[in-house]
């Protein structure tokens, strides 16, 4: 089987205009497009305005787009072999009901150096594809991923920095409830792509992705 082509920006384009995945009051609600004050150079094609606090805010059509794109590529891999991370507290639990969800492996809290690129680990793992949290606090498993030539869809921020990110979902990836929104509806995005865009039984809420506080 031939491995599936990096996404490009080209891909997913056949989102039907002004139709989101879910009500645009429950993104705004749950704060996926709050972003930060710092704005890096790559991230600023998503910004959609700044607020009077001086906090970016993330264009929440493009948010959906991309999970979009995200769920339709991943799908195309072999559940096992889908690697998901997250060193960021809030994330852990969110990547944990991913992978179980989808079928894919994580590695929630830290990530030991070498575990994709040492095979004498006990934790090494061959993954085909790699998701990252944020691609700054998740950088060494990002690194090892650019490293052995897998690619990369990443929960970027306003402040984060893209270049090893294949495809980028821009996203609020450090509030508690912005990322178990992200993760709820990419897991359910997955399933339904695999069933060929089909509905799929999905019981899971958001409230089930949420870590502790």
């Amino acid at each position: 089987m031939a491995e599936p082509l990096p996404p490009t920006e080209s891909d997913g384009q056949d989102t039907r205009p002004g139709e989101l995945l879910i009500p645009e009051e429950t993104y705004l609600t749950s704060g996926v497009h709050i972003g930060t004050q710092q704005k890096s150079a790559s991230m600023r094609r998503f910004v959609y305005k700044v607020r009077f606090d001086g906090l970016h805010v993330l264009d929440i059509r493009e948010t959906d787009r991309r999970i979009r794109l995200a769920a339709k590529f991943l799908s195309r891999y072999p559940a096992e072999k889908i690697l998901s991370v997250s060193q960021r507290q809030y994330g852990q639990k969110p990547v944990r009901v991913f992978a179980k969800t989808i079928g894919a492996v994580s590695y929630s809290e830290r990530f030991v150096p070498g575990c994709l690129t040492n095979p004498s680990l006990a934790d090494y793992f061959e993954p085909k594809v790699l998701v990252v949290t944020d691609p700054a606090t998740d950088q060494q498993a990002l690194s090892e991923a650019v490293s052995i030539g897998i690619p990369v869809v990443g929960l970027c921020d306003v402040n984060n920095e893209t270049r090893n990110v294949d495809l980028v979902i821009p996203a609020n990836n450090k509030g508690r409830v912005a990322l178990a929104t992200v993760y709820w509806l990419l897991s359910r995005e997955v399933l339904r792509a695999r069933a060929g865009g089909a509905e799929v039984p999905y019981p899971l809420t958001i409230e089930d992705f949420q870590a502790a506080l």
